[in-house]
């Protein structure tokens, strides 16, 4: 297939395109700096910016650019940045796709759980509801922003990723070197859930909706067994041969953190993956501490 890749240079997106070329598909990079070679198309999201005809022949369109969420404290600035950095280049994608003649047969555009918003211990499927706060609504103007190739006929995917597991990049990274050092432990209560999946799997799901033509819509990817945080910072603390006793208040990562605490540390989604699993989807790693022995051999 002929494959366009926006975010192509994020943590799912470096993994991603040599999985896409060992598997022979002709993969193109939508850049929004310079053209600097090629396969590459320039976009710029923020004027509104993409030339229909670069799209001409591509049968794919995975999208996976966005603002970093953790970069840096929520001002009411970052928050704009994050949420125009998703529902801009969405819309400009779906719509140049929707006026085009022969439109790409498939759109996967990531998402986040963060849709279902903190919802305790309550088990959510792709059929929830959305939640309330900040990400949930970005979430859902995100996914609502790929509507002009529903309209289309385009097989939309909304890959709603959960906590993306790797040493080299997200969530795992930062707990390193604290962990390491001795110093890790629980957030907050440490009774919030996580849902979780490897970086490995998270490319995985993207080669399989390619080709399992019958997926569309929301899809979780997440694995079937997500844990609480205590389990998951113990499980850590005993993969690395280190204390995990060391807990963070709830005041205390809302003082180092702002509201992004609230929302990324101490919310609780616990998340199925129903339409992975009824489609067969082999993970690679579906239990916690195999993976994460895995991860960090």
């Amino acid at each position: 297939m002929r494959i366009v890749v926006s975010g192509s240079h994020g943590m799912v997106g470096t993994a991603l395109l040599p999985a896409l070329a060992a598997r022979g598909h002709e993969v193109i990079r939508l850049v929004r700096s310079p053209v600097a070679a090629s396969p590459e198309i320039p976009w710029d999201p923020q004027a509104g910016r993409l030339d229909p005809a670069s799209l001409s022949g591509v049968e794919a369109v995975i999208h996976l650019a966005g603002e970093n969420i953790a970069s840096k404290r929520w001002s009411d600035e970052q928050k704009k940045r994050i949420r125009e950095s998703r529902v801009k280049g969405t819309s400009l994608l779906a719509e140049t796709m929707a006026g085009l003649a022969e439109a790409p047969r498939v759109f996967i555009s990531s998402s986040a759980i963060g849709y279902y918003g903190d919802r305790g211990d309550e088990t959510l499927s792709e059929d929830s509801p959305p939640g309330n706060g900040f990400l949930s609504r970005v979430c859902q103007a995100w996914e609502s922003a790929t509507a002009p190739a529903v309209r289309k006929g385009i097989r939309v995917v909304l890959l709603r990723f959960g906590i993306i597991l790797s040493p080299s990049g997200g969530a795992l990274k930062k707990m390193l070197l604290p962990f390491r050092l001795g110093l890790g432990g629980p957030l907050g209560t440490g009774r919030q859930q996580m849902s979780w999946i490897t970086l490995d799997d998270a490319v995985g799901v993207v080669l399989h909706i390619l080709d399992f033509s019958a997926l569309r819509g929301p899809v979780n990817a997440v694995t079937s067994r997500p844990v609480s945080n205590s389990e998951f910072t113990h499980t850590l603390g005993r993969v690395l041969h280190r204390p995990a006793m060391l807990p963070m208040p709830a005041f205390a990562a809302r003082l180092a953190f702002g509201e992004m605490a609230d929302a990324l540390l101490l919310s609780s989604t616990r998340v199925e993956p129903q339409r992975l699993l009824a489609s067969r989807y082999p993970y690679q790693d579906p239990e916690l501490e195999p993976a994460l022995r895995r991860l960090l051999s």
